[in-house]
């Protein structure tokens, strides 16, 4: 029961084959058994996810159950949850009970969906596979001994190793996809602007973007039925008509047209993922869709101008946590100066610490121009170079990630190695566009992701490909024997 789909136990639930109370206590169950060893969730609530349940039987039995009634859901802890720890994977904030929901969860209880808990990830979502948090590392279900990917790879883990249905991420520059590469999952960034950032911690306002988890698309459409929408207290999220994600998912792929990248194909792509990819556009090729060669020029730009806006965005909105409010604070201070200095170096990571150094170096006097300004003009080139390819197709595949998971520490000791991990999937972000990884094929026993990527808004068709994919695969099936 636990390995099926939100819409097979949506199904189920309806049929009355299981109740909420039921399936969510079997959820908490394997919870306890597997966590130990994954380090997938933080903070577990057992209480609260029962009484959520019991009220989601309550409201089925009335007949006001909507899809995602009584869905076991975990949220990635940057997500401001009422009453419950929210600590963004840090020291900092290991102590903060917040006192509201952020939007994402409020609008995910109102479709009824179930908390069991908050799943561990990347300190203040700053790395590529879930080692710089506090809590220790997320351990990659299908190999313990490697990571389940960055910044989102509690929510990953626990999707693939079916401790929970489905889970919240977010994404800033691949921080969504590639876990879900890692992990054999589907994972889906929206437009920016799509789904409201209002109570999700922010690390770089600009490129921050909240998605879904899933073991499918269809269950991603699900969930961005209930996430998305315009929300009055976020100033960047899009004021457009509600949209049904699951409308599309069943039209026919003939006449679609994908552009392949030359510039994601070659250099540092390894033979087998190509390959693998490979097999992938023939099979949507026997599904009507053409394919043609493109080229995204500045592509190579992508990672060292987001190193510089990032962090620099970092830099500005982690200015906040400084002893003084909230959060972690040193002790015994001598004076005002001494408490911000340490409560800061001791409350962050090493890994954060270096991204507010590098923002705040390239925002300060005489390096503004140099660094951030040349770094704005190089995201505008980007964001040009994908309306270009648009013209001419309807949507870009690529690989989500040059390899399979890496091991545990294999990477620590370069930082520059580590952000490299994100070299297919930052400049989306940069664009503000929707991209989604899907699960494409198997590499030596590890999961290997294929990236769609689309004009703004245009999640209902990466939502539709990915469906109709998945409807004549099984990769997206498959689950690690943890």
């Amino acid at each position: 029961m636990l390995s099926k789909t939100v819409a097979e136990l949506a199904t189920a639930l309806a049929n009355k084959d299981v109740s909420s109370v039921e399936l969510t206590q079997a959820y908490l169950d394997r919870i306890a058994q597997l966590n130990p060893a994954l380090n997938a969730y933080v903070t577990i609530t057992s209480e609260l996810a029962l009484a959520q349940a019991a009220a989601a039987d309550t409201a089925r039995a009335a007949g006001q159950a909507t899809p995602l009634t009584g869905i076991p859901i975990a949220h990635k802890d940057i997500f401001c949850t009422r009453d419950v720890l929210t600590t963004c994977g840090s020291r900092m904030l290991a102590n903060f009970t917040s006192p509201y929901d952020a939007c994402v969860v409020e609008r995910l209880q109102a479709a009824g969906a179930v908390m069991l808990g908050k799943t561990n990830m990347d300190e203040f979502a700053m790395g590529s596979s879930n080692e710089t948090s506090h809590f220790g590392p997320v351990h990659n279900p299908w190999d313990q001994a490697r990571v389940p990917g960055g910044s989102s790879g509690g929510s990953a883990a626990a999707v693939a190793a079916d401790l929970c249905a489905m889970a919240t991420g977010t994404d800033t520059g691949g921080s969504i996809r590639q876990p879900a590469s890692f992990c054999g999952i589907t994972g889906l960034k929206p437009t920016y602007g799509r789904v409201s950032r209002w109570g999700m911690i922010a690390f770089a306002s600009s490129l921050d973007q909240a998605g879904p988890l899933t073991k499918s698309a269809e269950d991603a459409a699900l969930m961005m039925n209930a996430i998305a929408g315009a929300d009055a207290r976020d100033s960047t999220c899009l004021d457009i008509p509600a949209e049904d994600f699951t409308a599309q998912l069943n039209q026919p792929l003939t006449g679609l047209r994908i552009g392949l990248p030359r510039e994601h194909f070659s250099g540092g792509l390894s033979a087998q993922v190509q390959e693998i990819l490979q097999l992938a556009i023939s099979k949507l090729e026997s599904l009507g869709a053409t394919f043609r060669d493109i080229e995204l020029p500045n592509n190579h730009l992508s990672v060292p101008a987001y190193y510089v806006i990032a962090p620099a965005e970092a830099s500005a909105n982690l200015s906040r946590f400084d002893g003084a409010r909230f959060g972690y604070r040193c002790e015994n201070p001598v004076n005002l100066e001494d408490m911000y200095k340490r409560s800061r170096g001791e409350g962050f990571g090493d890994e954060v610490k270096r991204r507010i150094m590098v923002g705040t170096y390239a925002l300060s006097a005489g390096y503004y121009d140099a660094y951030y300004k040349k770094a704005q003009k190089i995201r505008r080139l980007i964001k040009e170079d994908f309306d270009t390819a648009f013209r001419d197709v309807d949507l870009i595949l690529g690989p989500t990630s040059p390899h399979t998971a890496f091991k545990l520490g294999e990477k620590n000791s370069d930082p520059v190695t580590m952000y490299l991990e994100d070299i297919y999937t930052i400049a989306v972000n940069l664009a503000g566009l929707p991209g989604m990884s899907l699960p494409a094929g198997m590499l030596g026993g590890l999961p290997i992701g294929m990236q769609l990527v689309g004009p703004a808004l245009s999640e209902s068709r990466l939502l539709n490909v990915a469906h109709q994919f998945q409807l004549h695969t099984d990769w997206h099936t498959q689950r690690p024997e943890v």
